[in-house]
């Protein structure tokens, strides 16, 4: 048996729920959170990797919370770490007022653009690039000729040796008296940033109408293709908006690819991600 301490999470409130796991706090031990991650991502090996890139992330001087601890919850394996108090998501704010959601989107712009200038450590974190086409290797739900296509696409990202998050949405940037955050970084590496504006662009223009992604987000369809507008906009000017979306939802395509190399994904997920896959290649790669 490890020597990871053991938690009682009957002694732990339930405060927070994503898509990969939910967040817990002790009244007894208000400035710690415990993050427990859906079964199939509590393993030793996936927590363990994701308190030592959120440790990682801290030393390059990116504002995230501090990890404290490795634990054990019954079979699984949790991270506890520092509580930022008073915190809230971009999502929540734009849920809980959505006259917010343009200057939240403008906000995750001037934080991503901050992020993607960040000098990254390529020795210990991954690179992207190198991680898709890994991916593309394994890939089994995309034809031939959609694959061929985003394979030389693929061959034309050049290497950039600068953060991205990895999973860069409403819900990973908190915001807590005037100070943002990053969180769940599990997936944090260096690359070309157009990696995580195609994961923002899936999520508020491919998955924005599926009401569990709604829950997730706590906005609407409506609201959540708003945030991408406002986003878009901020990016980049618009005489070169239609090339940005185009490479948008180009990395959207590739994104999906990466998140079944990444998850492991079953055999309904798989049939999913091909759909959307096939979706996206038709229109971003029609030429």
């Amino acid at each position: 048996m490890d020597s990871y301490r053991e938690i009682d999470l009957s002694q732990w409130i339930k405060t927070g729920e994503g898509g990969n796991g939910s967040t817990y706090e002790n009244p007894s031990k208000p400035d710690v959170i415990l993050k427990l991650n859906k079964p199939r991502l509590s393993t030793l090996d996936n927590v363990r990797h994701e308190f030592e890139v959120s440790d990682a992330v801290c030393k390059l001087g990116v504002q995230t919370p501090r990890m404290y601890e490795l634990v054990r919850v019954g079979n699984a394996y949790a991270t506890i770490s520092e509580r930022i108090k008073q915190k809230k998501s971009l999502s929540r704010i734009c849920s809980d007022d959505p006259s917010k959601i343009e200057d939240m989107a403008r906000l995750m712009c001037r934080q991503g653009k901050a992020l993607f200038s960040t000098p990254c450590d390529i020795h210990f974190f991954p690179s992207r690039r190198e991680q898709l086409f890994m991916a593309l290797k394994l890939v089994r739900f995309v034809n031939k000729k959609t694959l061929r296509k985003i394979s030389e696409f693929a061959q034309t990202i050049q290497e950039v040796h600068t953060c991205i998050h990895g999973d860069f949405n409403t819900g990973n940037l908190i915001m807590a008296e005037g100070r943002p955050y990053w969180i769940d970084l599990d997936r944090f590496g260096y690359g070309d940033p157009m990696f995580d504006i195609g994961h923002l662009y899936l999520i508020c223009n491919v998955y924005s109408s599926m009401k569990q992604v709604q829950d997730i987000f706590h906005m609407n369809e409506e609201q959540l293709l708003r945030f991408w507008s406002a986003f878009a906009e901020s990016y980049c000017p618009v005489a070169e908006r239609e090339q940005f979306e185009r490479q948008s939802g180009k990395f959207a395509c590739l994104d999906i690819i990466l998140r079944y190399a990444f998850q492991k994904s079953s055999l309904p997920e798989q049939i999913f991600f091909s759909i959307n896959i096939h979706k996206l290649a038709a229109r971003f790669f029609s030429e």
